[in-house]
């Protein structure tokens, strides 16, 4: 790109941004200017599809404003589902079973939905169909997203479902010194989140209790106001059952309190089975609909004190860095009792069991079905020999998966461990960021965004039990072809990416699952184009596509190094659309932009076994 004066037009003979950085880094006259005096972006009323930007008080770079129009690509599809320049209703229902791959079923109706969106822009409507514009705006149209509206069988035990899952549900912030508040847990629920934890203390004079984080300099917040929270907005986002996990630290006197919070607070809403310790199955999620769980350990009468059941008896290590010593995060070293004490026992619906030794002894599978818990690092430990264990006791019992100690900040780990060896609640803190929290949303963006994700029948056949570290063949093969992007230019301001130019985009694309089926690709970089056109083709094969997830982030590309982010998704595959689709990008806390959205087109090969 040459370089304007106001001395003349005579091109630059080197790169402007090379020059720059040789005038304010290596010049001795050491000037040190502000990034906005270095380059402002101006828009003359008779350059309006030009772009100026001041450099240095002397200099300006022009360049000519693009708008997002149909890539060649788009033109050659719509002139084969096309006649003399129009779409009709017909041509269009054509595309969406042919092109598309869509159903024939009900077709008409989403045919006349798609007219029905454009109608009132009449330089690119007309009665008898659209002209090329027109087609160019539905496929970059909420109309035409990336992912099936098909929901999961909810009728299936709950233990045949991912759910999304909390870790220390009240923590606005590090695990160590933060808030605790009522509002990360409504903010939770309102993100779809289905299982909330929560710590129980008592206060100091032992008469209320209190959630906040054991051991730290965590803030305390009262339970009730926790409770009303969860009871005001655990059906905001859906309708299925929330699962509340209590780390009960308090006397039986309080215990009693809590149970009278609860049945006060949620009335008929608590789930409250007859027998909860001779439970054979979990409910399914259609029958728990709007309701609200407890899970916690039950509590212990006299008459059973001494009880033991038989995964729970004490066995002592023959060493004592015994790896596969189950530390039960959640449970206390007491032991459960075969009967529950008659208020707060009662309310437990999903018992939390407290096995001691040896892990693979606690996942011997038994008539009454439990939760047990994990933390990563045992979860890590443990299935390096003991995969199939794990994924068996998975098929009808609950296993969470909760942050190792040491993730002070509040970070998260890879999700897909505990995906991969069937465990339901892969515990999460919400609070935190970073890829492996957009996995997690990825993940729970199927089926609705219900919170509730049908596990794949892979994970649930009992007579193969599936091994995550077998080799497999390949299942599948996506093609992910990445046409165009538009949106930067109305949500981001002209000098958030460069102060000399307009941005230099660059997409990263990949596949996040089984360890044989993880992989990152990358487009070129457009330079100075707030519309970039890519128009790449990625292949992708796939082992477990059941369980893998597309992850695409933007980035734009500075000659220092430090790339600025430009957005980024996560979308489950096993719910992708084939056909070119409109992805909307979000930002770093998972929230949408309003207009920032690429334009791909996805293709599934499926290999024969």
């Amino acid at each position: 790109m040459s370089i304007n004066s106001n001395l003349g037009s005579k091109p630059f003979p080197v790169s402007f941004k090379s020059w720059c950085t040789f005038l304010f880094c290596v010049s001795p006259l050491n000037l040190t200017l502000s990034k906005t005096t270095m380059a402002t972006p101006i828009r003359h009323p008779s350059h309006k599809s030009k772009e100026h930007f001041k450099v240095c008080f002397c200099f300006r770079r022009m360049f000519r404003l693009k708008v997002a129009e149909p890539p060649d690509e788009i033109k050659t599809i719509f002139e084969e589902y096309s006649h003399n320049g129009v779409m009709s209703m017909d041509n269009m229902c054509n595309f969406l079973v042919e092109y598309q791959g869509e159903e024939e079923e009900g077709i008409t109706t989403r045919a006349q939905t798609i007219f029905d969106s454009l109608k009132h822009h009449h330089n690119i409507f007309q009665r008898r169909g659209f002209h090329v514009d027109a087609f160019f705006r539905y496929l970059l149209s909420d109309l035409n997203g990336p992912l099936t509206q098909v929901q999961h069988d909810m009728n299936a035990p709950l233990a045949h479902y991912f759910l999304y899952t909390g870790h220390n549900s009240y923590l606005t912030g590090n695990q160590v010194s933060s808030a605790s508040s009522t509002s990360a847990i409504i903010k939770a629920l309102k993100k779809g989140v289905r299982v909330i934890e929560l710590d129980l203390w008592p206060n100091s004079r032992g008469d209320d209790v209190l959630v906040h984080h054991g051991g730290t300099l965590t803030s305390s917040v009262k339970l009730r106001p926790c409770l009303i929270a969860i009871k005001d907005n655990a059906f905001s986002a859906s309708s299925y059952p929330v699962v509340i996990t209590f780390e009960d630290h308090i006397t039986p006197h309080l215990q009693d309190k809590v149970a009278k919070m609860l049945i006060d607070i949620f009335g008929e809403m608590l789930f409250c089975p007859e027998n909860p310790h001779q439970m054979r199955e979990f409910p399914s999620p259609e029958e728990l609909k709007n309701k609200i769980l407890i899970s916690t350990k039950p509590p212990e009468s006299p008459e059973n004190k001494d009880q033991k059941t038989l995964e729970e008896t004490p066995q002592r290590l023959e060493e004592d860095h015994d790896k596969s010593r189950v530390n039960y995060k959640d449970d206390s070293d007491d032991s459960d009792g075969l009967d529950d004490t008659p208020k707060y026992g009662n309310l437990i619906s999903i018992r939390a069991g407290k096995p001691k030794g040896k892990l693979k002894k606690c996942l011997v599978d038994h008539n009454q079905v439990r939760r047990l818990s994990l933390s990563e690092q045992e979860l890590e430990d443990f299935s390096k020999k003991h995969g199939t264990d794990i994924v068996r006791f998975t098929q009808r019992n609950l296993l969470r998966i909760y942050p190792k100690g040491t993730r002070v900040d509040s970070s998260n780990y890879d999700p897909m461990l505990g995906w991969m060896h069937g465990a339901q609640m892969v515990a999460f803190n919400m609070q935190g960021g970073r890829h492996y929290l957009r996995y997690m949303e990825g993940m729970f963006r199927a089926n609705g965004g219900c919170g509730y994700v049908k596990k794949p029948d892979i994970l649930l056949n009992q007579n193969d039990i599936f091994d995550p570290k077998a080799s497999r063949q390949v299942q599948t093969t996506l093609q992910v072809l990445v046409y165009m992007g538009d949106g930067w230019r109305s949500d981001f301001g002209p000098t958030h990416f460069d102060f000399y130019s307009p941005p230099d985009f660059r997409v990263q694309i990949g596949i996040h699952g089984v360890e044989a089926d993880k992989d990152m690709k990358y487009t070129s970089t457009i330079e100075d184009d707030w519309v970039p056109v890519w128009n790449q083709q990625f292949s992708f094969r796939l082992t477990v596509p059941e369980l893998a997830l597309l992850y695409i982030k933007v980035v734009e590309r500075d000659f220092s190094g430090k790339h600025d982010f430009g957005g980024q998704t996560c979308l489950p595959v096993s719910q992708l659309r084939q056909g070119i689709r409109a992805v909307r990008l979000r930002n770093r806390k998972g929230e949408l932009y309003n207009s920032v959205k690429l334009l791909l087109h996805f293709q599934f090969h499926h290999h024969t076994l």
